[in-house]
C-alpha cells in the first residue's frame, strides 16, 4: 500500500523549503507537513481527517515513525484551538521513555544473563500486577482526585512499578560514550486506558448532541476547552501523565537495583532522562495559545534532552532537541511500526528474527510466533528514521542493546 499511496502523493504534494521535511500536502483545509518519504494508506487517510478538523491550526505534522493508529496516526502532532481530543492523546496516556547512564563500563556475560533472568522475577510484566499495593510515596497524590482516577486509584496502587505488555521493554545497553545504560518504555497502565475510554465515549455522545460537523466514523470526537468535561479530562490526563512518570521512576529504580546486585557495585539512580510521547499540553506556537496533542511524538524544544528508541534489535538514541517550529518543537518517539501485529506474525520468520538478535549479541529469546509482533523486522529502519529528522534533533549518544526484557 505504501507504493500506491506514494504515487498519489507525488501528484498532490509540493517539495518543502525546509532542509529535511520531505513533503507538504496542500489539498486539505490546512497543510500536512511530513518528515517521511512513504506512508501507509490508512495513516494518510487519518492525517487528512486531522487536517480537515475545524479547530486544527496551522498544519498537521507527521514524524518519520508515523503509522496508522486509532483515529489519529501514531507519530503525529495536532495543534488545536480551544479544543482537546481524547483520541489524539490515545489510550496509554503518559506513555514514555526513561534512560539512566550508569557508571559501569563493562559487564560479564554471567552478570548480564543473571540480570536478564532476575528482572522478570522482580518486575511484573504483561498483564501481571503486584500482589500488594506499592508505596504511596511513588504515587502522584492529589487531594482532590477527578472521578475516573478516584474510581481506579486503589487498583492503580498495585500497578505502579509494573511494565505492561505490547511494545513496552527494559533494556541494558552499551553507549557510544563507553558507559552502560538502562532504558525502559512504559505508561500509565490500566488507569490511563480507563480515563481515555471514558472521555472518548463522553466526547462522542456530546458531539452527537451538538450535531458536530466532525464525522463520528473518523474517531476524533472533541471537547471544547470551555466545557466542564474538557477541564475534567485535562485534570485526569495530567494525573495519568504524572502516574506514568512515577511508574517509570519505580521501574528504573528496581532495574538498577538488580544491576547493582549482579555486578556487586552500588551507584546513584539520578539523574534520569525522561520523555513522554502520549499527551496534550497548552503551548504557544506561531504566536497562538494552543492545545498541542502529541500521539507517539516527543517534545524536542531547543536543547531539550530526549530519547528515541529503536527496536529490540537496533540502536536507540539519546538526543537533544533543536526546537524546530515547523514540527511544533517535536520529534519521533521511536522507530515506528512498518507491519501490524498480525501481519508481523504471518510474514516474519521466527528463526531468522532470532538469528538477527543472536548475531547482534542481544540477550533475548523469541519464544513463540506471538513474539514476532515485536520482532525487529516489524519495525522501520531506525537509521532512516533518524536521518529524516536531522532538523528536529541532534544525536548525543548512540546505544546498542545488550539485553532486552519485553513486556
Amino acid at each position: 500500500m505504501c507504493e500506491q499511496i506514494e504515487g498519489v502523493l507525488n501528484n498532490s504534494l509540493k517539495e518543502s523549503n525546509t532542509d529535511m521535511m520531505q513533503r507538504v500536502i496542500n489539498t486539505e483545509r490546512i497543510p500536512i507537513k511530513m518528515w517521511l518519504t512513504e506512508i501507509e494508506e490508512g495513516a494518510m487517510l487519518q492525517a487528512r481527517n486531522l487536517a480537515n478538523l475545524p479547530f486544527a491550526f496551522q498544519h498537521i505534522a507527521l514524524m518519520p515513525d508515523a503509522h496508522q493508529g486509532y483515529g489519529m496516526p501514531i507519530g503525529a502532532i495536532l495543534a488545536a484551538e480551544n479544543t482537546v481530543v481524547p483520541n489524539a492523546v490515545g489510550v496509554d496516556i503518559g506513555c514514555g521513555m526513561c534512560a539512566l547512564r550508569t557508571p559501569l563500563r563493562r559487564i560479564s556475560r554471567t552478570a548480564k544473563e543473571e540480570w536478564s533472568r532476575l528482572i522478570p522475577q522482580r518486575i511484573p510484566t504483561g498483564h501481571k500486577h503486584h500482589k500488594q499495593v506499592q508505596d504511596l510515596e511513588q504515587m502522584p497524590l492529589w487531594n482532590d482526585l477527578p472521578p475516573i482516577v478516584e474510581r481506579e486509584f486503589e487498583s492503580a496502587r498495585a500497578q505502579i512499578g509494573t511494565l505492561g505488555g505490547g511494545n513496552h521493554f527494559i533494556e541494558l545497553q552499551k553507549g557510544s560514550d563507553g558507559y552502560l545504560w538502562l532504558m525502559l518504555h512504559s505508561g500509565s497502565r490500566n488507569i490511563g486506558k480507563q480515563v481515555a475510554d471514558y472521555y472518548n465515549q463522553l466526547a462522542r455522545k456530546l458531539n452527537e448532541q451538538w450535531h458536530s460537523k466532525v464525522p463520528a466514523n473518523v474517531h476524533l470526537a472533541y471537547l471544547p476547552l470551555q466545557t466542564k468535561e474538557a477541564q475534567l479530562y485535562i485534570r485526569e490526563m495530567e494525573f495519568c501523565v504524572a502516574f506514568a512518570l512515577a511508574n517509570r521512576r519505580l521501574l528504573m529504580s528496581r532495574a538498577a537495583e538488580v544491576l547493582m546486585e549482579v555486578v556487586n557495585q552500588e551507584f546513584p539512580i539520578e539523574p534520569m532522562i525522561h520523555a513522554t510521547h502520549n499527551y496534550a499540553s497548552a503551548e504557544t506556537h506561531f504566536g497562538k495559545e494552543l492545545m498541542i496533542h502529541r500521539k507517539g511524538a516527543t517534545s524536542a524544544k531547543e536543547n531539550e534532552p530526549g530519547i528515541i528508541p529503536g527496536s529490540q534489535g537496533s540502536p536507540s538514541f539519546i538526543v537533544r532537541g533543536k526546537g524546530n517550529p515547523e514540527a511544533f518543537c517535536s520529534c519521533a518517539h521511536g522507530a515506528g511500526r512498518k507491519m501490524g501485529r498480525r501481519q508481523a506474525q504471518r510474514a516474519l520468520d521466527l528463526a531468522k528474527e532470532q538469528k538477527h538478535l543472536n548475531d547482534l549479541g542481544v540477550t533475548h529469546r523469541l519464544q513463540s510466533p506471538r513474539d514476532l509482533d515485536e520482532a525487529p523486522g516489524a519495525y522501520k529502519n531506525i537509521e532512516t528514521v533518524m536521518q529524516l529528522q536531522n532538523d528536529l534533533v541532534e544525536v548525543v549518544t548512540r546505544l546498542h542493546p545488550l539485553v532486552v526484557v519485553k513486556g
